[in-house]
């Protein structure tokens, strides 16, 4: 027989989960309308969310937001592209760089792009948003996965900046592959509206 002290802790404790579980379930829900929002709009500046490159050569996963950053671009919503991204170890070109070089490629005049840094979503945003508000900039279009278009546009709003989504739509991750990537999304975005997102950088 279970006492009534024990009782009331394992009741407290079925409450807590619960509320846990909603939540997230809640979350994800919003992860993924957002990553279904698309919104383009005239804007001071579109930024390029950073993903992997291989010596100078982007990713598939990076090709499919610079394919949709050039888009917008050519389209006239901005008239700058802001590319995010370091690189690893032992590279030698930052993710910002083979951005900028594979854009030129499509047309970009170097003019028209900005090079900054940032190791993950955090620092990538806090890094763009100083640049652009030393220019008055501050309307942007936030470009990367469906799947990272919640955090992305939290974080922007978080570090000063008024997007607007517009998620690229030639993602090479997309259908049930996309599953793992929606369910990390869902807890980045959870932790971060706890613990706050520059929080969630710091403990890495």
């Amino acid at each position: 027989m279970i006492l009534w002290p024990a009782r009331l802790v394992l009741r407290i404790l079925m409450i807590v989960v619960a509320v846990v579980v909603v939540y997230f379930a809640v979350t994800a829900i919003q992860v993924w309308l957002t990553s279904r929002q698309y919104d383009p709009r005239p804007a001071q500046a579109i930024v390029v969310m950073g993903a992997a490159q291989y010596n100078g050569v982007p990713s598939p996963d990076l090709k499919a937001r610079l394919n949709q950053a050039d888009a917008l671009y050519t389209h006239g919503y901005a008239q700058t592209i802001m590319l995010t991204g370091y690189k690893e170890q032992g590279d030698h070109f930052t993710e910002s760089e083979a951005g900028a070089r594979y854009l030129e490629r499509l047309g970009v005049p170097a003019s028209a792009m900005i090079q900054v840094g940032g190791d993950d979503s955090w620092q990538n945003l806090a890094d763009a948003a100083s640049e652009l508000r030393r220019r008055g900039d501050t309307s942007v279009l936030v470009v990367t996965d469906p799947f990272h278009e919640d955090r992305s546009m939290a974080i922007a709003t978080a570090v000063g900046l008024t997007p607007s989504p517009t998620p690229t739509r030639s993602s090479p991750i997309s259908g049930w592959s996309a599953m793992p990537y929606f369910a990390k999304e869902t807890f980045g975005v959870g932790m971060g509206r706890i613990i706050g997102y520059s929080n969630l950088h710091a403990l890495g």
